[in-house]
């Protein structure tokens, strides 16, 4: 990613995807470094602090369509938006 999302942006692509805030995060090395508690990415505000300061560790891609959003891993979910 070139340019991290901004802090509104964030929270609402929380808000429109379905998963919780904890699968937002990509897990591994750059996780793993940061000695994050995992049980605190349940709480939306943490894991929208996390990826603002790291915005490597967003899960992507991410389709949004109107209100809705899905994070397209494996791709073939980004037809979940077409499904309404």
């Amino acid at each position: 990613m070139d340019e991290p999302l901004d802090h509104d942006l964030l929270v609402r692509i929380l808000d429109m995807v379905t998963l919780g805030p904890a699968e937002m995060i990509r897990r591994g090395d750059g996780f793993d470094a940061l000695n994050v508690d995992p049980t605190s990415l349940d709480d939306p505000t943490v894991v929208v602090d996390l990826i603002s300061a790291h915005p490597e560790l967003m899960q992507r891609p991410i389709g949004i369509l109107g209100n809705r959003a899905v994070v397209a891993r494996p791709a073939d979910r980004i037809l979940e938006l077409l499904d309404a």
